[in-house]
């Protein structure tokens, strides 16, 4: 029987690589998120915004920078 996936070294990018080499076997990896517990009732509703980068009108806050070449 194949180890157990360890979920706190495994997140969904590292899981498809090891896919593409081999190194997980698909069905194993669909089982394992199956069995993962449903948390939607605990999730947080999170609200952002970016103040400074543009005004009303859509247009840059101020002077664009420009970036210094090496």
């Amino acid at each position: 029987m194949a180890d157990p996936i360890e979920t706190k070294l495994v997140d969904k990018r590292v899981a498809h690589r090891y896919l593409r080499k081999g190194l997980l076997d698909e069905k194993e990896w669909e089982r394992h998120l199956k069995a993962l517990p449903d948390l939607s009732d605990q999730a947080l509703t999170v609200e952002a915004s970016i103040e400074g980068d543009a005004d009303d009108e859509g247009e840059p806050a101020g002077p664009v920078q420009p970036v210094p070449q090496p």
